[in-house]
């Protein structure tokens, strides 16, 4: 459910669902508080964090190469078409002709609409919640003609109880995901844009580490780092191939057997040159100077990781996990929770059309 496919509808009333669904930012959802694999760095004065389709760039890049092969091979045969035209069944040929221009508009189109934000753009846009300001900076898109300090394109918005967050569910019946979405909304409470946080987790018994999600997020911008227990892995700010590999191969099923991933290693293998081929023809995203000002950090702050021997991605991770010198899913227990005390029941009971946080 990659947010850039599945778009928000701009000038109409935020989803009746999402509303429903809507996430306070002063206390807790669930009973539990940790990450699920969406930080690439912390500190004392913000928290970096990947967007919602950052895991799953493979996945559109494909996409958008599919669709560029394809409008390739359509102008060939559009190439072959017009000399075709003499013989006795030139109407049929003519329209012929104008039926793969018209298809080959289309692909190109759709490929320049989803391949702008893959291909020649930003290697990702991360999401900062910075504590100082009390405020979230997204980096959204590239700016090619930045002027001295602009940086990339960025969004802001304020983190009060005024802001809109939501558990977004899929509006595909066949699509059973969620995520988290920050709305913008005008004056008669229209949606002017929106964005997701994090990641999407699949099924609605995920739905558990969605909620300890936003309650480490919460945390940490309420609270500070202090009481966090530590992601179970930092992304890597700079991915090499390895890391691109593991990316797909682990999309494939994070606890598959190896039988399961030598019989899909060649659509591993195909993915993981989709994902290489995005990131190789982009570069790091550029924060304006305004949101660097207000993001310095201070000097010797103890929670400021990754640093040493931090592990940082996946395989180094995985080895650090083996050697027992890294936690596979820290998490604690939300101080003082009133509500369902199983997470997992806690969760089913936010997949309802009413949730518990609106009873």
């Amino acid at each position: 459910m990659d947010e850039r496919i599945f778009l928000y509808k701009a000038g109409q009333p935020i989803p009746e669902w999402d509303l429903r669904h809507r996430l306070p930012t002063d206390r807790a959802v669930g009973p539990e508080c940790k990450d699920t694999a969406t930080i690439f760095r912390i500190n004392s004065t913000y928290m970096d964090v990947t967007d919602q389709p950052y895991m799953y760039k493979q996945m559109l890049a494909g996409g958008v190469l599919v669709l560029t092969v394809f409008s390739g091979g359509l102008m060939c045969v559009a190439q072959v078409a017009p000399s075709l035209a003499d013989t006795d069944y030139s109407g049929i040929m003519i329209f012929f002709w104008l039926f793969i221009v018209s298809v080959i508009t289309g692909f190109c189109y759709t490929a320049f609409k989803f391949g702008r934000d893959e291909f020649f753009s930003l290697k990702r846009r991360p999401i900062r919640f910075n504590r100082r300001e009390q405020k979230i900076y997204t980096i959204r898109r590239r700016r090619f003609f930045a002027k001295p300090g602009e940086g990339d394109e960025t969004w802001e918005v304020p983190w009060n109880a005024q802001s809109i967050f939501c558990m977004h569910r899929s509006d595909m019946a066949s699509d059973n995901s969620y995520h988290i979405r920050h709305y913008t909304v005008d004056e008669q409470g229209n949606v002017m844009r929106a964005f997701a946080i994090g990641r999407q987790w699949e099924g609605r018994k995920n739905v558990q580490g969605l909620l300890s999600q936003w309650n480490y997020w919460c945390e940490y911008m309420n609270s500070g780092p202090a009481d966090l227990p530590p992601p179970p892995l930092f992304f890597s700010e700079r991915e090499d191939m390895r890391e691109s590999f593991l990316f797909c191969m682990y999309e494939m099923g994070f606890t598959a057997s190896s039988i399961f991933r030598i019989i899909m290693m060649p659509f591993i293998l195909l993915f993981t040159s989709h994902r290489l081929m995005a990131l190789w023809t982009c570069r790091d995203p550029v924060w304006p100077k305004t949101v660097e000002a207000v993001s310095a950090i201070v000097h010797g702050d103890t929670y400021d990781q990754p640093r040493g021997d931090t592990p940082v991605g996946w395989a180094e991770t995985a080895i650090a996990r083996a050697r027992h010198e890294w936690p596979f899913d820290p998490k604690r227990q939300v101080k003082q929770w009133r509500g369902e005390p199983d997470a997992a029941k806690n969760a089913l009971l936010w997949t309802e059309d009413t949730p518990p946080n609106a009873i």
